[in-house]
């Protein structure tokens, strides 16, 4: 049996989380954006950021879970307060991500992470989580649904240059808590 578990992030974990994002964006927005974007991501300047949200988190119920294989980062999952216009700020939770690297898919990693941000919303109050996945991640919805979530109407297109050139369509998903 492996050794794998989920726990809260600490900042000596940025460049493992960093290195995790790399990997599955270049794996995972392939197919929407553009090569040179994918190709410049660097895990040295994640980490970086990632240091950062892990000091300063701002509000004490955002948080960074990571999914451990022994002491080896695989996956991790940022959650909070949902930042939506017609959210309840005391009740709605937003599952901001939920990755895993790609050679660590379908094995547990993600329902773990998943777990364990509904146990953390739960102990933080909220009743309810959203999260935007992207319209065409048939992979991520399945999972989600599977695991409860269901679409609540809602949805969104990111303008992600700030040009219109690239632009992502996401649908919201939703579960009680």
């Amino acid at each position: 049996m492996a050794d794998v578990s989920v726990r809260v992030a600490w900042a000596d974990d940025a460049p493992a989380i960093a290195a995790v994002q790399v990997a599955a964006w270049r794996e995972g927005y392939a197919d929407v954006l553009p090569p040179d974007v994918l190709e410049a991501l660097r895990v040295d300047e994640l980490a970086a950021d990632w240091r950062d949200a892990l000091v300063v988190s701002g509000d004490a119920r955002n948080r960074v879970l990571v999914a451990l294989e022994r002491n080896r980062v695989v996956g991790y999952a940022v959650t909070g307060p949902s930042p939506d216009p017609d959210a309840d700020p005391v009740a709605d939770a937003e599952v901001a991500e939920v990755v895993v690297h790609p050679e660590e898919r379908g094995v547990g990693h993600g329902s773990r992470l998943l777990q364990a941000v509904a146990d953390t919303a739960v102990a933080d109050r909220f009743t309810r989580a959203t999260t935007w996945v992207r319209a065409s991640d048939d992979a991520m919805r399945g999972f989600l649904t599977s695991a409860g979530w269901a679409p609540d109407s809602a949805h969104r297109e990111l303008d992600l240059r700030g040009d219109g050139a690239v632009t992502v369509k996401q649908v919201r998903l939703h579960t009680s808590l």
